[in-house]
Formats: C-alpha cells, sequence, structure tokens
C-alpha cells in the first residue's frame, strides 16, 4: 500500500479501492472508495474524485474493518515492556489474585507506565476502544486508578477508553472498599464493576445491590467479572437479570466470562439466555480453553450480544494473551469449533459490531456517517484476515493514519 504525498496524520483523506466489512458479510463486498472528512466517512462508492490537496491512499483491494473492539481487558498490571514474568502461580482464583499482587509490588510498577504501554499495544494492533478494568482494593488503594486515569487523558485522541473500577479482591467482603469504589465513580471511572457475588462476597444480595446501587447513583453502566460455576453461577445469573429488569437498566449491563453458561443444563440455559436477550445483557467471553464457557453460536441465536476481549496482556495471570483482537477473534472461532467462514465472521463480528453494541458505541461501521476509525488488512475474505491475522496492517483513527504493521507511527504520540 502506498500514500501520495501528505502528513502522516490525517483528518481528512481518500482511502482508493478497498473492500469494506459489513457485519454478517463474509467476503468483504465490493471494491469502492471511501471519502473521509474531518474524521467522519462522508462517501462510499467507486471512482470518487477527491478534493484538491486531500491526500489519498491506495488500498490495493485490501479489506477495510472498523476498529477493533477490546471489550475486556485489565489496564495498569500489565508487564508489557519488563522482563519476563516466572509463573509458578497456584491454580485457584485467589492465588492468582495474590501471586498479582505480590508481584505488582516487588516490581513497584508504575501504573500510569503499564497503562499506557498498553493501549499503544493495543492500538497499533488495531484497536481503536478499549474497556479496561482496574483493581479497587483496600491494598493498593486508588494508585493504580490514578496512574490509569493519566494515560486514558494521554491517549484520548488515539483510543477510546472505557475505565471499570473492578473490586478483584471483593466488595461487600472487604470493609472499606465501598468507600473506594464510590471515590473511584468520583474520580472518572466509567463503569461499575462486580466480582462473583456468591463465590467471593458470600453475599449475593448484598453484593449485587450495592453494585446496581452505585450505577444507579453514578449514572454508570455495570461490568460483573462471574466465574461461578453451574448453578452457582446461574443462581447468580438470575440475580442480574432481575435487578437489570427492575431497574430499568436494559442495554447497560455487561457479565464477562460468564463460565456457567457453558455447564448449565440445557433447559436452564435456553429459559437464561432468552432472558439475558430480552434484558439487552450482553456477555463477553475470551474462549478460553481451560474453562466451560458460553457458546458464541448460541447466544446469537437467542439474540444476545456477545464480545470478547484478550483479558491481562501479559501478566501474572497467563503468558498467552498478546491483546491482538484479531487474533482474539481466531480464539473465539477455535474454541467453538467454528470451521465455516460464516461462523469465523461470527467470531470477529465480536470483536467488532458485537463489542460495540456492549460498549455502546455510537457511529461505528464503515459506512457513510461513521466515525474514520478503521483497519486496513490483507485477505481476500473475513475469514481469511482472522485466520492469519497479518502483521500487514494500516490503523486509522478519526482520519488519521496512526499506526502500520503493527507499529505506531512516529509523530503519532504526542508529537
Amino acid at each position: 500500500m502506498q500514500e501520495t504525498q501528505g502528513k502522516s496524520l490525517m483528518e481528512s483523506m481518500l482511502l482508493r479501492a478497498v473492500r469494506p466489512y459489513k457485519s454478517g458479510q463474509c467476503d468483504g463486498g465490493d471494491t469502492v472508495d471511501i471519502l473521509i472528512d474531518r474524521g467522519v466517512i462522508s462517501r462510499v462508492g467507486r471512482d470518487i474524485v477527491p478534493p484538491r490537496d486531500i491526500p489519498v491512499v491506495d488500498g490495493g483491494g485490501k479489506l477495510v474493518l472498523p476498529g477493533l473492539v477490546e471489550a475486556h481487558t485489565h489496564l495498569g498490571y500489565s508487564f508489557l515492556g519488563l522482563p519476563w514474568f516466572r509463573n509458578n502461580v497456584g491454580s485457584n482464583l485467589q492465588d492468582k489474585i495474590n501471586a498479582e499482587k505480590a508481584e505488582i509490588k516487588r516490581r513497584r510498577i508504575d501504573f500510569q507506565l503499564q497503562a499506557e504501554r498498553q493501549l499503544a499495544h493495543s492500538l497499533a494492533l488495531g484497536s481503536t476502544f478499549l474497556r479496561g478494568h482496574v483493581s479497587i482494593d483496600t491494598d493498593t488503594g486508588l494508585e493504580p486508578l490514578e496512574g490509569v486515569l493519566r494515560a486514558q487523558e494521554k491517549y484520548k485522541e488515539l483510543l477510546e477508553v472505557q475505565i471499570v473500577a473492578f473490586p478483584q479482591a471483593g466488595l461487600t467482603s472487604r470493609p472499606g472498599t465501598i468507600a473506594l469504589m464510590e471515590e473511584a465513580l468520583s474520580m472518572g471511572a466509567d463503569v461499575v464493576g462486580g466480582l462473583d457475588p456468591a463465590q467471593s462476597d458470600r453475599d449475593p444480595k448484598g453484593s449485587l445491590d450495592t453494585v446496581f446501587g452505585l450505577a444507579q447513583k453514578y449514572c454508570k453502566p455495570i461490568d460483573i467479572h462471574l466465574h461461578e460455576p453451574g448453578e452457582l453461577g446461574g443462581f447468580s445469573t438470575d440475580l442480574i437479570i432481575e435487578r437489570t429488569k427492575s431497574l430499568g437498566l436494559q442495554g447497560r449491563v455487561t457479565i464477562s466470562h460468564a463460565f456457567c453458561l457453558g455447564d448449565l443444563k440445557p433447559a436452564d440455559i435456553a429459559r437464561t439466555l432468552d432472558e439475558l436477550a430480552q434484558n439487552q445483557i450482553s456477555i463477553m467471553t475470551t474462549a478460553p480453553a481451560g474453562r466451560a464457557c458460553p457458546s458464541a453460536a448460541q447466544l446469537v441465536r437467542a439474540g444476545v450480544t456477545v464480545c470478547s476481549g484478550s483479558d491481562g496482556v501479559r501478566d501474572s495471570w497467563s503468558p498467552f494473551s498478546t491483546g491482538d483482537m484479531l487474533e482474539r477473534a481466531k480464539l473465539v472461532a477455535m474454541r467453538n469449533n467454528f470451521r465455516r467462514d460464516i461462523d469465523v465472521e461470527l467470531a470477529l463480528r465480536a470483536c467488532t459490531f458485537e463489542g460495540a453494541a456492549a460498549l455502546g458505541i455510537a457511529d461505528y461501521g464503515v459506512e457513510e456517517g461513521c466515525s474514520a476509525n478503521l483497519l486496513v488488512v490483507p485477505g481476500e475474505t473475513i475469514a481469511e484476515a482472522v485466520i492469519n491475522h497479518p502483521v500487514d496492517r494500516i490503523v486509522i483513527k478519526g482520519g488519521h493514519i496512526v499506526a502500520r504493521n503493527g507499529s505506531i507511527l512516529e509523530n503519532t504520540l504526542f508529537g
């Protein structure tokens, strides 16, 4: 792909000879030109004559996707740019939480720096929207949030970041955490987080009443980590559905992981999915290899919004996640045994259109009137782009070319 002469960072441009991806479409559509005017897609069509002095970028018939959506990651705790973490952590949840705290203290982690490294990494790979969970804990206080808020502010023109105030060590079970959550939301956290109301807090009613109460008080959406398996997780899911319905919070609640939806009885799953769809509760799945997890196809058939995320990126929890949402779409496809192109496209949808719906992102897509947040990649079909997740990429944010081939362009970052 070659550019005509002009600045690397553009608010207006003509993207020549590309194939836009639309939700539900496997082949990327016909070859067209895309005219971007002041950060917005103003025209899509063939043989567009650009206004004078508008730079032209030759797409060479490549695919154009809307900017990828990282719907679930943990910010400030990544070890990107730091020495390798030798993982000898135990298998249960508390082992992992304790190990993370110990390693962060040992390394004297700079939360702002590590958040910035992860945001730059995600942007370079094509994510232009990101929801990041930040631990709100009586041990660490609000220092992690303060660092991530500074990183969010620094990157606000390049990456739209939603910060979740996440009580990772427990909410009602840890005195002082609720007050910290209130302070975090007052400071600017965008989303109220929650965690395993029965298994972690051992107080499902009190825990969820607190989460939903904070959401109402601060007019924030909700994102609850739910690792609870089987019937226990199903019980907590029912409580979340009840509160969403009674408080009129349809479209503002996400359940992350929802492992229970992978091992409930078929009749219970069918009923639960129907209620999730009716109440517009989104499900975030990372499609993990080691746990039962929701069936993406079953969720979509039921009308449930399904998004995906990297979870931790190069942290003490797992060494596998790269933060590449195109690769994550491949992992979702593999975990769900998707082989047909139409099914692989469904996996990409979780990392694009469905993710945008879950996060409440407006003007999303590759159509006239949408914000020009785009990813240009090679591939004859959508499935080929997902399976190959090529290094060859151009990332466009608000009409600016900000990254190429996995690297941020020089002078893009506040130059």
